[in-house]
């Protein structure tokens, strides 16, 4: 009973602690969005705690998606994710796959200089040349291929796939599976909270990207990613970027709009798409992937 007692106390104490530390994330979060969809009026009042909005105004919202620059770098930002995580994953499980097999030639060399190239990073200069002699400026491309394999991430991989159990992959062999058919009928399947980790990461990695698309991005303005104009309004303060040149000269109903509260809008377009793709990720978690695969 007592054993019980004590169990009992340590895991509601636990369930306090995790609530307040999801209550210091949520209720920031519920609060740039309540603002955001207040109006200008009853925003400016609003304290740090206030999770309702008030008189819902669409106001900030409609500023934000009539803009002629930030549509299209939200659509580059979405083209960049879904592309660039695709070549992440098709690369990394690839290589994961291949550097997990016990008869790889030179397979202790391939790891040493993997890790030589994650702990020491050429840095920029080296990277910008190489972009700028492949053409690749301006360019999608530039990047998404940059990025295309993190040396870290491809290690976490090759751990799930060593825990594939080898009976299986013998069993495959023997039934004549190429190695693409055992990648993709065993490997991956086995490795589904693998595979979903590593997705997630990149994916995250790609929608915040703003350094690199801020160097090589730098045609068109129209170019540009969504993190970019998110920097140089929320963080760099330019309200004339969001709200356009000639309203703030003319200080319409556009330029009286709460910037604070616009800013709240501006972050809530741009973290909803990666908040959608968490419940995707999180069910891949709900049991082990493995547990009755074979039995032995």
């Amino acid at each position: 009973m007592r054993s019980r007692k004590r169990i009992s106390v340590s895991q509601l104490v636990l369930v306090l602690f995790l609530f307040f530390v999801t209550l210091t994330m949520l209720v920031p979060l519920l609060n740039i969005l309540a603002k955001s969809l207040s109006s200008p009026t009853e925003s400016v009042g609003m304290s740090g705690l206030a999770i309702l909005p008030r008189q819902v105004d669409l106001l900030n919202y409609r500023i934000v998606f009539s803009h002629p620059i930030l549509v299209p770098s939200l659509i580059n930002s979405l083209i960049i994710t879904l592309v660039g995580t695709a070549v992440n994953i098709v690369l990394t499980t690839t290589a994961a796959y291949a550097l997990t097999r016990p008869r790889l030639a030179l397979k202790r060399p391939i790891m040493v200089f993997l890790i030589i190239m994650m702990l020491f990073d050429p840095g920029l200069v080296p990277e910008y040349l190489v972009v700028q002699k492949l053409g690749l400026m301006g360019s999608k491309w530039s990047v998404i291929l940059v990025t295309a394999v993190n040396v870290y991430y491809l290690i976490i991989m090759m751990r799930y796939f060593e825990k594939v159990p080898q009976s299986i992959v013998e069993a495959a062999t023997i039934d004549g599976a190429s190695h693409l058919q055992m990648l993709g009928h065993i490997f991956y399947p086995l490795s589904k909270a693998g595979v979903a980790t590593i997705t997630m990461f990149y994916a995250v990695v790609r929608w915040n990207e703003y350094f690199r698309a801020g160097i090589y991005l730098t045609r068109k303005s129209t170019d540009t990613v969504l993190q970019v104009v998110l920097r140089q309004f929320v963080v760099l303060g330019d309200t004339v970027s969001i709200l356009g040149q000639q309203n703030v000269f003319d200080y319409n109903a556009l330029a009286r709009a709460d910037y604070s509260a616009l800013k709240g809008a501006t972050i809530i377009v741009a973290i909803i798409p990666i908040l959608i793709l968490y419940p995707f990720v999180l069910r891949f978690y709900a049991k082990d992937v493995l547990s009755g695969g074979i039995k032995e």
